[in-house]
């Protein structure tokens, strides 16, 4: 069912690729810029990183790593399903001064452009997953 977006307006109209806007979200897809992105996936201004883990079961701090050498002070999980374990990681990121929000997916993506359009220090772990026929 390529087509079905939801929302059905863009995200953002401004076009700084470098921020790496979240332009549309849904049907088990994000596209990010230019590029539709169905697997999970970090985003964050200057990084865009597509092989990365499957499932937010498998969140850990070692699978953030990837991330330290931007110094995020926020990071977005994207996400219809909560991972075990996630009060643990909070209390590690806090120790790193790194906050870590949980929400579903339109709204990491909304809440990601903003602020990276704001200059803050965010990245958004983002899970597409599949839309139900």
């Amino acid at each position: 069912m390529k087509g079905l977006w939801y929302p059905l307006m863009k995200l953002h109209e401004q076009h700084q690729p470098q921020l790496n806007l979240i332009r549309r979200y849904g049907n088990g897809a994000i596209v990010v810029e230019d590029r539709e992105i169905f697997a999970p996936c970090v985003v964050a201004p200057g990084i865009l990183h597509t092989h990365w883990i499957d499932t937010p079961a498998a969140l850990t701090l070692d699978s953030l790593s990837l991330l330290w050498p931007l110094e995020p002070r926020i990071l977005l999980l994207g996400s219809d399903m909560r991972p075990p374990g996630l009060r643990e990681i909070r209390l590690q990121l806090a120790a790193r001064d790194i906050s870590l929000e949980s929400m579903d997916l339109g709204a990491a993506c909304r809440t990601y452009n903003v602020l990276a359009t704001e200059d803050r220090p965010v990245a958004a772990l983002l899970f597409p997953g599949k839309v139900q026929p």
